[in-house]
């Protein structure tokens, strides 16, 4: 996702923040309605967060080494008259069914997943069956042989070949595995939800994440939000920690479970991208090259780190490296705990070098601690005091043997070495400020601003997307002016390295 000039424009706010009197650094440069701003957001930040979010479905989708198979086979003439005809007889937009179907199955019609749903569009066989579908099955016998062991009356032991008839359920009929039975059954199963729930977007959650599941969230969404009716993106960004939590536990559970609160926006994407497919198939296939896993193409990457960081990027080779980047394209990392909200890594006497980081990466920590204390103190956990975060690693060198946080480094891409990543231990954090600064880093990955993978242990490996590293230089250059006033001169600098 592109920050575009209009969008950074809109991220600043009209109230200055950054009072003399503060008592933490808090920038004038916000992103709007992340965080504790989620809990009073308005209908045109509603949609911006929204958009964010779909476009943000793109390295779902794209890392996959099957997207273009995929889009090859939905978008093919047998399945194109297949989804039309389905949305003739449903109602429901083609382009929709052909969504669901590619995330479902990339469009292959024998399709089976480890937990039992099948065919191309993933009905599991109660759901097929309320659809209309038939799944039938008979049960035949076979034959199998095995060697048993047998004690004779004289005690001796001795091995056998025994037979047996052994009772085996043989299906033989899956209209889930013919395309032309389950997608026209799928669209009126969509339908009938789409009545039931007042609205395609619930009817799409629903498709994923079962009724049941809607007749658990939208209760509480309802009273998130303070009306009837609530849509999924409204759903989505009513929950935080600090305010509607029930809310925000209930979607956590799904989420972690099958990741269905995030599905009506990835249809959305799919469909935006089998236009794209058919369309501008050149586009396409240059989304494919940018998301595709650089170490191994056969294999989804894990992390949107991995395909946002090229080898291209990997520029500090050796120490001389850093001392030639320092103060420019290196920048030190601030050191007063209380006032930036974070601790700098602790490293020995001798290795300045590698307290220093990309403006970008440094602004996105910064303002990660920031949006981290603020919903914590709206949180108020009951016993619990702020801890600042500690900061484990920045900069790295390509010659290091072990990183500066002493984590083994990545062989295949160090990525470290770019300086635009910084890992984070969370192992000491109270419980309150762990969820704040979990939700935090879920919040604005989401919208497509940063990356993050747990790398070792409980530490967070962290970097934010290029298109957004011009909004954390301008994070950091605020920070840096404060940093640079005399009120801001840290005093516990020298107390921070004995903590």
């Amino acid at each position: 996702m592109r920050l575009t000039t209009r969008a950074v424009l809109l991220l600043v706010p009209s109230l200055c923040l950054l009072l003399h009197g503060s008592e933490y650094f808090a920038p004038e440069h916000r992103l709007s309605g992340i965080g504790v701003d989620r809990s009073e957001i308005s209908p045109a930040v509603l949609d911006e967060r929204t958009t964010r979010m779909v476009q943000s479905q793109t390295f779902v989708i794209m890392r996959e080494p099957q997207a273009t198979q995929g889009a090859e086979r939905i978008t093919g003439p047998k399945l194109t008259r297949i989804f039309r005809a389905a949305s003739v007889t449903s109602g429901l937009p083609a382009s929709v069914i052909a969504a669901i179907a590619y995330l479902e199955s990339w469009g292959d019609a024998q399709a089976q997943s480890p937990a039992g749903p099948r065919g191309i569009m993933q009905f599991s066989e109660a759901t097929a069956r309320a659809a209309g579908l038939r799944v039938a099955r008979v049960t035949r016998y076979k034959i199998v042989t095995e060697r048993k062991v047998i004690h004779t009356e004289t005690g001796k032991t001795i091995h056998r070949t025994v037979r047996r008839k052994v009772a085996v359920a043989v299906t033989t009929r899956d209209d889930r595995m013919n395309p032309e039975r389950a997608v026209p059954a799928a669209a009126q199963y969509l339908a009938r939800l789409q009545n039931k729930y007042n609205g395609l977007d619930w009817a799409i959650f629903a498709y994923h994440c079962g009724e049941g599941c809607v007749a658990e969230l939208r209760p509480l969404a309802e009273t998130a939000v303070g009306h009837k009716n609530p849509s999924v993106a409204e759903t989505f960004f009513a929950a935080n920690p600090a305010r509607n939590k029930d809310l925000y536990e209930a979607l956590q559970r799904h989420m972690q479970r099958d990741y269905s609160p995030t599905y009506w926006f990835r249809v959305q994407r799919a469909e935006q991208l089998l236009d794209l497919y058919q369309n501008d198939r050149d586009a396409f296939m240059e989304l494919v090259d940018q998301y595709r896993n650089p170490v191994n193409m056969q294999r989804r990457a894990n992390d949107r780190l991995v395909v946002w960081l090229k080898a291209e990027d990997l520029l500090y080779k050796s120490a001389d490296d850093l001392r030639l980047a320092s103060a420019r394209t290196l920048e030190q990392v601030m050191d007063n705990p209380e006032f930036f909200n974070f601790y700098p890594p602790r490293l020995p006497d001798g290795q300045e070098l590698y307290l220093q980081a990309s403006p970008s990466a440094i602004g996105t920590l910064l303002y990660i601690a920031f949006e981290t204390r603020r919903l914590y103190e709206e949180l108020n956990p009951n016993g619990e005091h702020f801890v600042p975060l500690q900061v484990v690693e920045l900069v790295s060198t390509m010659d290091h043997p072990a990183e500066a946080g002493n984590f083994v480094a990545d062989p295949e891409l160090p990525e470290h070495s770019t300086g635009y990543v910084f890992d984070i231990d969370r192992s000491n954090l109270p419980r309150g400020e762990r969820e704040c600064l979990n939700f935090l880093l879920d919040d604005m990955g989401w919208d497509g601003y940063l990356g993050f993978i747990q790398v070792s242990g409980d530490t967070v490996h962290v970097g934010c997307s290029p298109s957004s590293r011009e909004f954390f230089d301008l994070v950091f250059q605020e920070a840096a002016a404060a940093a640079a006033k005399p009120e801001r001169v840290s005093t516990d600098s020298d107390n921070s390295r004995g903590r």
